[in-house]
């Protein structure tokens, strides 16, 4: 960027600062109250689940999700207009492909790189109502777990702004669940993806059909936590997440 479209991306993320906008009310009320907690990770159009028990039953591994679409990001500068990314998961549902993708992105040093942030992750696809506001930028890194559905819109699952990272430890878990389709908001939230710490080894999502699948976590991309996603059955609903190892 040249000084001249630096101003100009600082003004006019500066009059977009007091606006949300791609998010149902709800989901911008619900975000403004977790402004007054340390802890704020968001849940667009999901069921939260913070379980922290097992459950019965054959266990299905899951074989096959992406590995190795990970930044290398070892003595490298991070530029805090480019994130990185890593694919969580993905696959084909009744014909559409879908995608879980990790994004994490740089603190900006000022303002200037806090708007710059802000159009690069409005290019990325994310919603005007899951973007930080440029004043609360400075100095935190963001995170976002979005799910791309065929041609649906990018739907942000968990995301955050923080100075400083929610240390997680043991057997602690923070996860969601969602339909798959956006249209579709009566269907069971099927697709489970969240955090744990990164000596979490393995990770049980029961369904309430009784299908258990497990996983192991996956690295996140320089952050203190590792990330993980399990799909359940057709038609099953999220039950319990768990780590178990």
């Amino acid at each position: 960027m040249t000084q001249t479209e630096s101003d100009i991306a600082l003004l006019l993320a500066d009059a977009a600062d007091e606006v949300e906008i791609g998010i149902a009310p709800v989901q911008a009320v619900m975000r403004g109250g977790r402004r007054r907690r340390t802890r704020r990770w968001a849940v667009a159009a999901a069921t939260a689940v913070a379980v922290l028990g097992g459950s019965a039953g054959a266990t299905l591994a899951v074989t096959g999700l992406p590995r190795e679409h990970r930044a290398q990001v070892a003595h490298q500068v991070w530029d805090a207009s480019k994130a990185r990314f890593s694919e969580l998961g993905s696959g084909d549902d009744h014909g559409r492909h879908w995608q879980v993708l990790l994004s994490v992105w740089a603190a900006p040093h000022n303002r200037t790189e806090a708007a710059q942030q802000l159009e690069a992750m409005r290019e990325f696809g994310i919603p005007g109502g899951a973007r930080p506001r440029l004043a609360d930028m400075v100095g935190k890194t963001s995170h976002y777990v979005t799910l791309r559905y065929g041609d649906d819109r990018l739907r942000p699952i968990m995301f955050d702004t923080v100075a400083q990272w929610e240390k997680l430890s043991g057997d602690d878990v923070q996860s969601a669940a969602v339909p798959l389709a956006e249209e579709d908001t009566e269907a069971p939230e099927r697709l489970v993806v969240g955090m744990v710490a990164g000596t979490a080894q393995q990770v049980r999502c029961a369904f309430d059909d009784g299908t258990n699948i497990s996983v192991q976590p996956l690295d996140g991309l320089g952050t203190p936590v590792n990330w993980f996603l399990c799909l359940g059955p057709q038609g099953a609903r999220s039950k319990t997440v768990a780590v178990v190892k």
